[in-house]
């Protein structure tokens, strides 16, 4: 009996994402349009954070939002609150976003909004620190946030997100002191 073979592949499987994602970077700094990727767990709070953020906003700013979630229009739904505009993405089995689906919703939202009359876009991507860490969407920022909820050890379990974020944002402080969240732990 013949030992098995190991057949060894070297191919980017994010290549033809991260191409379009490059598209999408030039066309919104040709557009002069900032993109803001946000990325967290379930029931951080991302939604309120952006609802009420895209309602300071946007008397001064043209902003809009691009929401992706599994199924329901729900956040996209709260952040019209906002008085902005939001465009939802309903991935149904994948648990982000991807460069084509950040593509097809700036064509799909015309009707909302045209992204190149933007100065702000906001990406509300999909809740979840795993493979929201692995697709580049053509954003500019990229910000997770990790709730006191969660606990501290989320940059040790999701270190990817982390690591690829620009920006973390720790929500749920006013019930910190309850839950005894370590500040410390989570730097």
């Amino acid at each position: 009996m013949n030992p098995p073979k190991l057949i060894e592949i070297r191919k980017n499987i994010l290549k033809k994402n991260d191409e379009l994602a490059q598209g999408l970077r030039a066309r919104f700094a040709a557009d002069g349009v900032f993109v803001a990727n946000f990325v967290s767990s379930p029931g951080t709070g991302k939604t309120e954070l952006l609802k009420y953020t895209m309602a300071r906003l946007i008397d001064r700013f043209a902003v809009a939002a691009i929401v992706g979630d599994v199924e329901t229009e729900n956040d996209a739904v709260r952040l019209r609150k906002s008085g902005a505009p939001a465009y939802q993405v309903e991935t149904h089995n994948m648990c982000h976003l991807e460069s084509f689906h950040i593509d097809k919703a700036i064509v799909a939202a015309a009707s909302q909004f045209r992204v190149e009359e933007l100065d702000l876009l906001i990406i509300e991507n999909v809740g979840n620190l795993v493979c929201t860490s692995a697709f580049d969407l053509g954003e500019d920022l990229q910000v997770v946030l990790v709730s006191t909820t969660e606990g501290e050890d989320k940059p040790l379990k999701y270190p990817k997100i982390f690591d690829r974020s620009d920006v973390c944002i720790i929500t749920k402080m006013d019930i910190a002191e309850a839950l005894e969240f370590d500040h410390a732990q989570m730097r």
